[in-house]
């Protein structure tokens, strides 16, 4: 469970309509690009918008950093096994949600993965496996069940010495929800927050059309998909096909099981539409833990939830509301 890597999505618009202009921003936040736009009515008024989701999305990294050593997360985590840490009321909601995510998929999103060592390297320096030894006990500190949460309190304790907590499977998708939430609350009519993959839509183009996306196929990027309407919705696409190793001809991704210390196998890219960008976030990462088939069985039990998933031989898999066009 590490950071992610996402497939090419095209975004469609017109730029002009109706006295409606679309204005964009990219920029680097939380690490990661972020691709800000926002339908309004002036330039003025559209850097106005792209601000305040700038400042709501640099508001939400200050609490949720695992880096930052002033913020709560990192109070959290220094006390691990000593002393409850009382936080924020959204804070303290981020990580029950993530909780249910973590009983939803058994384990295979699990925000205490930060707790892993970091034993597997991608970055072309490993020769040979980890023992077994070194992968059971990379995972000793990992368990969602010792995450205690007083919300009458407002407290947040993690039960052993040693456990880390981390929101890169679920942070940027909960950061592009809230931009989304506070533009919204400010009267902005229609915009995309594209958090390095972590897309979350609402409204519609000036000429009134619904927002669309392309989304490519990996292994063979001239190939799409098929485009797809994505008004007040989010979508998340996310890869492993770029960090990888491989021993005795299988392929281990830099996606690790937090259950086991195992690299997870068998597939390149999942993508998720969900109602939520963090909702789509966590379940992309736990589908590629879970593998095609467990992963598509969940998704055709989630209402509102899709999903598409590309393994390493090429092979499509979609939930049963998807149809793609021929490839």
């Amino acid at each position: 469970m590490n950071k992610k890597y996402f497939l090419i999505v095209f975004i469609f618009f017109s730029t002009i309509s109706f006295g409606q202009i679309i204005h964009r921003k990219t920029l680097k936040l939380m690490g990661s690009r972020f691709d800000i736009t926002v339908v309004a009515a002036t330039p003025k008024e559209g850097e106005t918008y792209i601000n305040l989701a700038i400042n709501e999305i640099q508001r939400i990294a200050k609490i949720i950093s695992s880096w930052d050593k002033n913020s709560q997360t990192s109070a959290i985590n220094k006390n691990a096994g000593i002393k409850p840490v009382k936080v924020n009321l959204e804070l303290i909601n981020l990580i029950e949600r993530s909780l249910v995510i973590s009983k939803l998929t058994e384990g295979a999103f699990d925000i205490s993965y930060a707790s892993m060592d970091k034993i597997w390297k991608f970055d072309g320096s490993m020769t040979k496996m980890p023992s077994a030894e070194k992968i059971k006990a990379s995972v000793a500190k990992v368990g969602y069940q010792n995450i205690v949460i007083d919300k009458k309190n407002q407290t947040v304790f993690l039960k052993n010495k040693g456990m880390k907590i981390g929101f890169g499977g679920i942070g940027k998708g909960f950061a592009a929800d809230k931009a989304k939430a506070l533009l919204i609350s400010k009267g902005v009519k229609a915009g995309i927050i594209n958090a390095s993959g972590d897309m979350n839509t609402w409204g519609k183009q000036p000429n009134g059309q619904p927002w669309e996306v392309a989304i490519t196929n990996p292994l063979n990027k001239k190939v799409s998909f098929g485009i797809f309407p994505i008004s007040d919705k989010a979508v998340v696409t996310s890869g492993n096909y770029e960090k990888f190793v491989k021993f005795n001809n299988i392929r281990y991704t830099h996606i690790i099981n937090p259950k086991t210390g195992y690299p997870a196998s068998g597939i390149i890219s999942v993508t998720v539409f969900a109602p939520k960008a963090e909702l789509a976030d966590a379940l992309a990462t736990s589908i590629f833990v879970m593998g095609t088939n467990v992963g598509i069985n969940l998704i055709n039990q989630l209402p509102n939830i899709d999903c598409i998933i590309v393994s390493e031989k090429g092979k499509i898999t979609t939930s049963k509301n998807i149809k793609l066009e021929k490839l």
